[in-house]
């Protein structure tokens, strides 16, 4: 492994786990929990819930960037439309939240994800860099990240800098020192070499590559970004 290479920062959602599976199944279970202990809102239904989605997202552009405080302002909402008292709809909006939040924890990870994540401790330090709102204890990788730098965190989405930035300052290296992995060419590939950080390119679908920069290394495997840091050597 390069001795040069300090700091390895990760992307989670589609970069280590499927997360689109994930949030059906989490979105299942909330709704099946609101329809149990608050059937009121069954009356607004699944639609109304998908409106009210897009309007805060819309509206709300101070919580933007935080998942977990958009999903909990949704549900407030829909309660409170459902009939409920602010009260109530705001227990029901944090209970609600808990079911979807410990179902959105349970991840199957890509091949090759917990094996490789192990090796490359070894050699470096590894962080988390992710602007959805997985919990790495609950999914089980706290024993392999050092640390968990979100967007709710930081104040701000990738391909924003401030995620990186916090990541370097923390762990006092330059963006020499530093690779950045993910899926997203925007947000993860562009946004960090904009700061001059090296990226790989996580590229499971052999998809086109949409913008002009190619990244620094493409891997189409998991386990093959061990092959491209011993490229770099």
């Amino acid at each position: 492994m390069s001795s040069s290479i300090k700091l390895l920062t990760f992307d989670l959602d589609n970069t280590l786990w499927d997360v689109n599976t994930v949030i059906i199944s989490a979105d299942t279970s909330m709704q099946a929990w609101l329809s149990s202990h608050y059937p009121q809102w069954l009356a607004l239904g699944p639609q109304r819930l998908g409106e009210l989605r897009q309007h805060i997202y819309t509206e709300q552009a101070n919580i933007r960037h935080d998942l977990t405080a958009l999903r909990k302002a949704v549900l407030l909402q829909l309660l409170q439309e459902s009939g409920y008292s602010y009260t109530d709809a705001l227990a029901g909006s944090n209970a609600a939240f808990d079911v979807f939040f410990q179902a959105r924890n349970q991840v199957t990870f890509y091949d090759g994800v917990l094996p490789t994540l192990q090796a490359l401790k070894n050699h470096h330090t590894l962080y988390a860099l992710s602007n959805g709102n997985a919990d790495i204890k609950r999914v089980g990788l706290s024993h392999v990240f050092a640390q968990h730098f979100s967007a709710a965190s930081v104040g701000q989405a990738k391909p924003h800098p401030a995620m990186f930035e916090a990541a370097l300052a923390h762990a006092g290296v330059g963006p020499e020192a530093v690779v950045h992995i993910g899926d997203h060419p925007e947000q993860d590939v562009a946004a960090a070499q904009a700061l001059g950080i090296r990226s790989i390119w996580i590229n499971y679908d052999d998809q086109h590559w949409p913008l002009a920069k190619p990244a620094d290394a493409v891997v189409r495997h998991f386990e093959q970004i061990k092959d491209v840091l011993a490229q770099w050597r």
